[in-house]
């Protein structure tokens, strides 16, 4: 017996249906771009010494790797799509999908959630001043010297 197409998601720009709205039975993934497919979240250990931060500044380097807090909570955050993940938003394993994703559902998920941090560091340089500012000793900095425009060069 041939199976229904899966319904997709709906199209950029047009309206999706309110979390409130969802018939009983539905399914929120029905009407959605899939974003807990497009990132992974880990949480990270709370920096404390400048060290640490450095360790941090390395991975935000990195392509597609930021960090940010929930509460006093940190975590690292990498934007990534799921392999698996169709054009459709459907999961191309959905069976065989990994236990994360079995324990996910759509009653916690981030369907309506907009993704504004209190704490968010993007850039090597957001972490570079977040670093000076929170670890700096008031005699020390962690930055060069300003270079004395009147010196002399030999």
């Amino acid at each position: 017996m041939p199976t229904a197409p899966a319904p997709s998601a709906p199209a950029f720009g047009t309206k999706r249906i309110r979390r409130e709205d969802l018939p009983k039975g539905g399914n929120l993934c029905e009407h959605c771009t899939a974003k807990c497919c497009h990132y992974i979240a880990v949480p990270y250990e709370t920096p404390s010494e400048a060290a640490d931060m450095e360790y941090i500044r390395w991975i935000v380097l990195h392509h597609n790797s930021t960090f940010f807090k929930e509460d006093e909570d940190w975590y690292l955050l990498v934007h990534t799509v799921c392999e698996k993940l169709g054009d459709d938003y459907r999961c191309g394993v959905y069976e065989t999908r990994p236990q994360i994703c079995r324990d996910y559902t759509f009653d916690n998920c981030e369907y309506d959630e907009d993704w504004t941090y209190d704490f968010y560091l993007e850039t090597h340089e957001q972490v570079w001043e977040y670093t000076e500012a929170r670890f700096q000793k008031k005699s020390e900095s962690i930055r060069s010297k300003k270079p004395d425009p009147l010196a002399v060069v030999a």
